[in-house]
């Protein structure tokens, strides 16, 4: 994720427009509730439509204006360069963590993904967020 992103700015001025895709993708972002996560797969497969890799650019570019510590990486690591940020949301947000042992780089803890994951909830998609 880009600063400007996790800067909050959104990346997007008021006369540019948001592609479809990343309007899709931060819907999803928006709906992942507090103390919660979904990996960059779990939301591409959601949409059905691209993979983690696009659901990473898009919040790396456009991010920001969304809660963007709650799409995550699979393996629960923080994301680098915001580790620091994300944790405080996390913390203050009540999101399961692995504390780190002590060889842990940087002994900071990682997302407990099978107890932070959300799957969409009930109902996500019939909602009409599909």
């Amino acid at each position: 994720m880009s600063e400007v992103s996790a800067g909050g700015d959104g990346g997007a001025g008021p006369a540019e427009a948001l592609p479809e895709y990343a309007e899709r993708v931060l819907e999803v972002a928006e709906l992942v509730p507090p103390g919660r996560v979904m990996t960059y797969g779990d939301v591409a497969e959601w949409l059905e439509a691209g993979g983690p890799r696009q659901v990473g650019r898009v919040m790396a570019l456009y991010g920001g204006a969304v809660p963007w510590w709650r799409v995550v990486r699979a393996d629960g690591k923080l994301l680098p360069g915001h580790e620091l940020r994300a944790l405080d949301h996390y913390r203050a947000e009540g999101t399961p963590l692995k504390e780190a042992s002590r060889a842990a780089e940087g002994h900071l803890p990682r997302l407990d993904m099978g107890r932070a994951r959300w799957d969409g909830g009930s109902g996500g998609r019939a909602q009409g967020h599909t």
